[in-house]
C-alpha cells in the first residue's frame, strides 16, 4: 500500500476516482453495433461479466422504450400465433356422451358447447357449464383425451312427483324439488296437493322414507300430512314422528293410522 493512501495514524483512507474510471457511456440505442473499444472488451471477457477500470461490475444495459414496446409486441404477436395454431391443430375431433336418458344427445352437445371444430385445448369448464342450465341435468363431468376427445357424463334429475298446482295444473318435480317441464310417463307417480303453506320438503322426505309402500298420493294442510297407500292411509302432524314411526306402517296393513309424536293411533 503506497503511503498517500493511508492517513497519518496508518489508517487507509479514501481513494478519489476518476470519472474516466467508471467506463464508457451505456449504449441505449435499439440494434446499433458496438464501438471498436466495446468489442474487444467483450472478446478479452470471453463471456465474464463486464467490469469498470476498478474491477467493479458494471450496470447492466438498460433497455429503451422502444426495445421494451417492440419485444412487447413480437411476445403478443408469438402468444397469438400460438393461440391461433393450436385452436386448427388440435380441434376436437371425437366426442361421447353418457348417463342421459330423458335428454338427446344432440340436446348434451348444444348445452356442453361443442360445435364442430372446436378447439379442444380451449374447451374447459367455462364452456361446459351450459350443461347445468337445464333443469334435468343434476350434474355432469367432463373429461378431455389427448389429441382431441371430449367425454361427457352427465347424471340426470328423476321425477318423483306431480305436484298440483292452486289453478288445477300439476307440475312434474323431481326429488330435490327441482320443476321437470316436459317429463313423460308420470302418470303413476305420487299425487301432492293441499293448501296452506308449502310443505313440499316435508312431503319429499316422507315420500323418500315410506318409497317401499307405494305411496298413491299426498295431501298437506297447516294440520299434518295424510298419505294415501293401495290400502289404508297415514295422518301425521309432525313430519319427524312420521318418520320416526313409519315403521308401524307394516304392522297395521290396510288399516288408517295416525302417528303422533308420543305414539300410533290405529282406527278401526
Amino acid at each position: 500500500m503506497s503511503p498517500d493512501s493511508t492517513g497519518p495514524d496508518g489508517q487507509p483512507r479514501n481513494r478519489r476516482v476518476a470519472p474516466a474510471e467508471y467506463g464508457a457511456p451505456l449504449d441505449l440505442s435499439f440494434g446499433a453495433p458496438q464501438d471498436a473499444a466495446s468489442a474487444a472488451s467483450s472478446a478479452d471477457g470471453a463471456g465474464a461479466e463486464a467490469t469498470d477500470a476498478g474491477g467493479a461490475a458494471r450496470p447492466r444495459r438498460v433497455l429503451s422504450r422502444r426495445e421494451r414496446v417492440l419485444r412487447g409486441a413480437l411476445a403478443a404477436a408469438l402468444l397469438v400465433g400460438a393461440g391461433v395454431g393450436g385452436w386448427y391443430a388440435l380441434p376436437v375431433k371425437t366426442v361421447t356422451v353418457e348417463g342421459n336418458q330423458r335428454l338427446p344427445e344432440a340436446r348434451v352437445l348444444e348445452l356442453a358447447g361443442l360445435q364442430p371444430g372446436f378447439g379442444w385445448l380451449y374447451y374447459g369448464a367455462w364452456r361446459a357449464r351450459g350443461l347445468l342450465d337445464s333443469p334435468w341435468v343434476a350434474s355432469a363431468t367432463v373429461t378431455r383425451v389427448f389429441p382431441g376427445t371430449v367425454r361427457i357424463r352427465v347424471t340426470e334429475r328423476v321425477a318423483r312427483v306431480r305436484l298440483q298446482q292452486p289453478d288445477g295444473s300439476v307440475l312434474t318435480v323431481a326429488g330435490d324439488g327441482t320443476p321437470l317441464p316436459g317429463a313423460l310417463n308420470t302418470q303413476t307417480l305420487p299425487l301432492v296437493s293441499g293448501w296452506g303453506p308449502a310443505r313440499l320438503g316435508d312431503v319429499l322426505q316422507v315420500l323418500s322414507a315410506l318409497s317401499r309402500y307405494n305411496v298413491q298420493s299426498v295431501v298437506f294442510t297447516p294440520t299434518g300430512l295424510t298419505v294415501k297407500l293401495p290400502s289404508g292411509s297415514v295422518w301425521s302432524g309432525d313430519p319427524q314422528a312420521l318418520l320416526k314411526y313409519a315403521g308401524s306402517i307394516s304392522m297395521y296393513p290396510n288399516k288408517d293410522i295416525s302417528i303422533y309424536p308420543w305414539g300410533v293411533s290405529v282406527q278401526e
